[in-house]
C-alpha cells in the first residue's frame, strides 16, 4: 500500500496539471498547452518533482494507443465520403510539398533521409483540437469551410498509420521487399475497411445486450479491444498503433459505438494528460537557448511556412481564395500526433534525444502561439463580405493588430536604443573630462572666452 510520502508527489502532479488545464481552458486555449506547461514546471526544467519518468512514459504510450482507438471510433466515414477527394489531395500535396522543401534544406545541412521524412511528417500534421475549437467558436463547423477543414483533419488522422509504417522502413536504412509488402498490405486493408464500413449501416454485434445488463464491463471491453488489437498488430510485424486504430474504426461503425465512447473517453483523457505531461518533461531550456536560431527557424516554418503551403495547395485545388485562407489559418498549428511521430522516431533511432527535444519544443511552441492565428480567424470571420474584398485588405483585417503591434514595438525599441546611445555618449564625454589631468582642465577653462563663462 502506498504511504502518504508517495502520494504527495502524485497529488501535486495532478493538482498542477488540473490547474494549468483549467487556466488555459478559461483563456479559450486547448488544455493540452496547460498539460505541457505543467510538465515543464514539474520536470527537470522546473522544480524537478517528477523523478520516475519510466512509469509516466509507459502510461503515455498507453494513452497514445487509446487516442488512436478513440479517433477511429469518432471518425464519420459517411461525412468523409462527400469531400474525400479534396481532403486526400490536400494532405498528399501538403505532405509532398513539405517533404520537397525539407529535402533541399536537409541535404544542404546534412540530415539523413529518415530525419527529413520524420520532420516532414511532423510539420505536415495539424492540431485537431485547436482547429475544431476555433470552428466551434466562430460558428463555422457546419459550413462548407468547416466540412473541408474537418475532412482534411480526418485524412491526416488516416495518414498517421502509413506515416508510422514508412518511418519503420526508414529506420532500417535499406530497402526491404518484406517491409514494402507490409505497408502495401496495411494500406490496402485500411482502404478496404473504410470502403466496407462507409457503404453500409452500422455493424450489429451481439455484445450490447450483455453490456446493457453489465455496464461496468463496457470500459473493460474497450481496453481489451484496443490493447488486444494493438498486440496482434505488433505480433504480425506491424505498428501497434495500426491495430488500435483499426479496432476503433470497426467499433465506431457498430452498435457498440455510443456506449464505448462514453466509457472509454474519460480513461483516454487521463492517459493523454499524462502523455502531454511527459512531453513537457522533455523540454530543456538550456538546449533551447543553445539552439535558439534553429528553434526560431523551425517555428517559423511550422507556422508561417505551413500557412503559406496550405494556402497554395488549397488555391491550386481551385478553392475560393478567401475560403482557402481561412482553412489554411485553421490548419497552421502542428498537431498532437506530431508528438507521437517524434516518439516513434526516437524509439526507432532516427533521431537522438536532443533532436527529439527540439522537435517537441517547436511543436509545443506552435500550440502556444496559436492564439495569434485564432485571433486572425475570429477577426476575419466577423467580416461578412470578406470573400469579395481584396487580398491586401483581407490580410490587413486578419493580421492588422499584430502588424501594428510589431511596428509600434519596433518604434519603441529604436527610440529606446537611441536614448541609451545618447546617454552612453554623454557619459563617455563626461568621463573624458573628469579623467583629464588637472592642468589640462585648468588650461581649458583659462582659454575659454569670459563671455562664455558668464553665460
Amino acid at each position: 500500500m502506498l504511504a502518504h510520502e508517495q502520494l504527495i508527489p502524485l497529488a501535486v502532479v495532478i493538482l498542477v496539471a488540473l490547474s494549468c488545464g483549467v487556466i488555459f481552458t478559461r483563456l479559450r486555449q486547448p488544455a493540452v498547452i496547460g498539460y505541457i506547461l505543467a510538465g515543464m514546471v514539474l520536470g527537470p526544467a522546473g522544480f524537478g518533482l517528477v523523478k520516475n519518468q519510466e512509469n509516466i512514459t509507459l502510461l503515455a504510450d498507453l494513452g497514445v494507443l487509446l487516442l488512436l482507438f478513440v479517433i477511429g471510433m469518432e471518425l464519420s466515414l459517411r461525412a468523409f465520403r462527400r469531400i474525400w477527394r479534396i481532403a486526400v489531395a490536400t494532405v498528399v500535396l501538403q505532405t509532398m510539398t513539405t517533404l520537397l522543401v525539407l529535402w533541399f534544406i536537409g541535404k544542404f545541412v546534412g540530415w539523413s533521409t529518415a530525419s527529413i521524412l520524420l520532420l516532414a511528417f511532423v510539420l505536415a500534421l495539424s492540431s485537431t483540437a485547436v482547429a475544431v475549437k476555433i470552428l466551434q467558436d466562430i460558428g463555422e463547423l457546419r459550413t462548407r469551410t468547416g466540412s473541408i477543414t474537418v475532412g482534411i483533419l480526418i485524412a491526416q488522422d488516416l495518414a498517421i498509420v502509413p506515416m508510422i509504417l514508412l518511418l519503420d522502413i526508414a529506420a532500417i536504412g535499406e530497402f526491404s521487399y518484406l517491409a514494402l509488402a507490409r505497408i502495401l498490405l496495411s494500406i490496402t486493408l485500411l482502404i478496404f475497411l473504410i470502403l466496407f464500413l462507409s457503404r453500409r449501416r452500422r455493424v450489429k454485434l451481439p455484445l450490447p445486450v450483455i453490456m446493457e445488463s453489465h455496464p461496468d464491463l463496457t470500459p473493460l471491453l474497450g481496453l481489451v479491444c484496443c490493447f488486444g488489437a494493438a498486440t496482434i498488430s505488433g505480433l504480425l510485424g506491424l505498428s501497434p498503433a495500426y491495430g488500435a486504430f483499426l479496432a476503433g474504426l470497426t467499433i465506431g461503425n457498430s452498435n457498440l459505438r455510443v456506449n464505448m465512447l462514453n466509457t472509454v473517453i474519460p480513461i483516454q483523457s487521463i492517459l493523454m494528460m499524462v502523455f502531454f505531461l511527459s512531453i513537457g518533461l522533455f523540454i530543456d531550456f538550456d538546449l533551447i537557448w543553445n539552439n535558439l536560431g534553429l528553434v526560431i527557424a523551425m517555428l517559423l516554418i511550422a507556422t508561417v511556412g505551413k500557412t503559406i503551403v496550405n494556402l497554395a495547395v488549397l488555391s491550386a485545388l481551385r478553392l475560393p481564395w478567401a475560403q482557402a485562407l481561412l482553412t489554411a489559418l485553421l490548419l497552421s498549428q502542428v498537431g498532437e500526433f506530431s508528438f507521437l511521430l517524434g516518439s516513434v522516431g526516437l524509439k526507432r533511432g532516427i533521431i537522438e534525444t536532443n533532436e527529439f527535444r527540439i522537435i517537441i519544443t517547436v511543436a509545443a511552441l506552435s500550440l502556444v502561439v496559436s492564439p495569434i492565428w485564432m485571433g486572425a480567424v475570429r477577426r476575419l470571420n466577423r467580416i461578412d463580405n470578406y470573400q469579395s474584398l481584396s487580398v491586401r485588405y483581407v490580410f490587413r483585417i486578419a493580421f492588422g493588430r499584430e502588424a501594428d503591434f510589431i511596428t509600434n514595438l519596433g518604434i519603441v525599441v529604436s527610440k529606446l536604443i537611441k536614448n541609451i546611445g545618447s546617454n552612453i555618449q554623454v557619459f563617455i564625454c563626461n568621463k573624458r573630462l573628469i579623467f583629464k589631468p588637472k592642468n589640462q582642465r585648468k588650461n581649458k577653462i583659462i582659454n575659454q572666452n569670459p563671455k562664455d563663462l558668464d553665460a
